[in-house]
């Protein structure tokens, strides 16, 4: 994320906490909104495709896995292409904010030495660049469930609460990851492992019908499970949710915003000596 020249009216008392911090943010949301900008355009600074990318990487993954799945593990699921890039694009959507916020507030260390602002703002920024990515890449991912007869019906609606479910978990793994890395470094490098084991639990690549049933229970632990089956309940199968899922993913990912806004707000108040 590039660094972003804040205005002196922004620079105000010493960092409240917790719902303090929150009123806070809704007076800085301009801020946000300017951070968020400017994590976009960094995320593809000097590449040739600029944003394309965020057309190309699901494709080129899409074709990837296509090709793994179907040839060489031979998973037999109709539309399997439809199916899977549904899926990496909801993963992408989580997995990117909560990769990218992990070092942010390192990253953004004059910034955060030199002035007052909530730095909630610094990884709540990320999550929003990568839900906008998302939504950018569902310039691809609508005409291409079209060209496989999937066609929109009322039901897509539901992608909109969907999406903010997962968006509310990614930004409270985005809160504590992002604070925890400030004091302990390698978080950011373990993530990479936990997120790559965590696409695998998670019915991205294949159906939970396959899942054998002493696992499944195990599987429906997993808080991104819901939110995953909801896009695909809406896009894919055109079926009613799964709601006890569903509502096991919201409640989880309010109860993780709430611990990782509060821990964020505690540990935040040493950031400026230890980076």
């Amino acid at each position: 994320m590039a660094n972003v020249t804040v205005p002196k009216r922004l620079v105000l008392s010493p960092q409240s906490q917790g719902l303090g911090a929150l009123r806070e943010l809704i007076q800085y949301r301009y801020l946000w909104f300017e951070l968020t900008l400017s994590e976009l355009r960094t995320r593809y600074k000097g590449s040739v495709l600029g944003f394309l990318w965020a057309f190309a990487n699901p494709l080129l993954t899409l074709i990837v896995y296509s090709i793994v799945f179907s040839n060489v593990m031979r998973i037999r699921i109709p539309h399997y292409s439809a199916f899977l890039l549904i899926g990496i694009l909801s993963w992408n959507m989580f997995a990117s904010a909560v990769q990218a916020s992990a070092g942010v507030v390192v990253r953004q260390a004059g910034l955060v030495k030199k002035i007052y602002f909530p730095r909630q703002v610094l990884p709540l920024a990320v999550v929003g660049g990568s839900v906008m990515n998302y939504l950018f890449s569902c310039v691809i991912l609508l005409p291409f469930l079209v060209a496989e007869g999937y066609y929109p019906t009322i039901s897509w609606l539901w992608l909109i609460p969907l999406t903010l479910c997962e968006a509310v978990m990614a930004a409270g793994f985005a809160l504590l990851v992002s604070a925890a890395n400030v004091y302990l470094r390698d978080v950011e490098h373990v993530l990479s492992i936990v997120l790559m084991l965590w696409f695998y639990i998670t019915p991205i690549v294949y159906t939970p019908s396959m899942i054998p049933g002493r696992l499944s229970e195990f599987f429906k632990l997993n808080p991104l499970s819901g939110c995953i089956l909801g896009f695909q309940s809406v896009l894919y199968y055109h079926s009613p949710l799964h709601w006890k899922l569903e509502l096991y993913s919201m409640s989880f990912a309010v109860v993780v915003f709430v611990i990782g806004w509060f821990v964020f707000s505690w540990l935040s108040k040493r950031f400026a000596e230890e980076i």
